[in-house]
């Protein structure tokens, strides 16, 4: 399991290659991630990961159990917690910083993210259905799922493709290309398009660390 990056989301663009070809990237700025705990698989939680923070805020904004549980963190605790599962736990100390030169242009990265959102929705936007003929004859039944299935069993099947819900659901975009790094800057830039908003967090995941 290799080390992973979070970023926020910060909008799509166009990146120009050295032989004039233009890349349609999503830029995303990566977020500082300091260690707050170290796990491991001889411990009390009987795997391996590290626990990273950032958004550092005032200790009053936060509750006395997270302040107490940042405790050995230098300066003010941070706001998100998230955890990253490792090979090597012991490779890390806490409230150190995590490098990002692990990766660099050409690098191939899976991409986690949270889709938008776009609340209830039916059969024709949620599952690509081709809705009814429009012409004369049909009686308001154009955007429709029409049948749901056997009626032997007298229920609707667990699974059958109904209005609902949709989107805000965590989506997994593999095998998307670093076009550009910019360490300095914390800022990197992703082929292709990746899942939610802008403003949304986003989890890193190289598929070939060094």
């Amino acid at each position: 399991m290799a080390l992973e990056l979070i970023g926020r989301k910060i909008q799509m663009g166009n990146v120009f290659k050295e032989d004039g070809k233009r890349v349609p990237v999503t830029f995303v700025e990566l977020l500082p991630l300091t260690v707050i705990q170290v796990k491991k698989e001889d411990g009390p939680d009987k795997y391996s990961a590290i626990q990273v923070g950032w958004d550092p805020v005032p200790g009053h904004r936060l509750t006395r159990a997270e302040v107490g549980h940042q405790k050995k963190i230098d300066g003010k605790p941070r706001r998100k917690l998230a955890e990253i599962r490792v090979d090597d736990p012991s490779k890390y100390e806490v409230n150190t910083e995590l490098p990002t030169d692990f990766i660099k242009v050409g690098d191939k990265v899976d991409v986690v993210g949270t889709s938008k959102g776009r609340g209830f929705a039916g059969v024709m936007k949620r599952h690509g259905f081709h809705g009814q003929s429009s012409s004369h004859g049909v009686s308001k039944t154009h955007r429709k799922p029409m049948s749901s299935g056997a009626t032997d069993a007298a229920r609707v099947f667990k699974g059958t493709k109904k209005p609902g819900h949709m989107g805000n659901e965590r989506v997994t975009v593999r095998n998307l290309e670093i076009v550009l790094f910019d360490e300095d800057k914390g800022i990197v830039a992703i082929k292709g398009a990746v899942p939610g908003p802008s403003g949304r967090l986003l989890r890193i995941i190289p598929l070939n660390p060094a």
